[in-house]
């Protein structure tokens, strides 16, 4: 499997892309931040588009 054939979702506090990963793989659909340190923020900032 090519890396851009990998779901992608949108990080609910920066906005920024990011793409499945293997950790990922039986909670995918619970996954909402790119990042600890976007998951740690997730109250000082707003949700963006999604």
């Amino acid at each position: 499997m090519k890396k851009s054939d990998l779901p992608v979702k949108h990080c609910a506090t920066c906005g920024l892309p990011f793409t499945w990963r293997k950790k990922w793989e039986r909670c995918w659909d619970e996954v909402r931040y790119c990042s600890e340190r976007c998951r740690r923020q997730k109250k000082s900032a707003p949700a963006s588009n999604q």
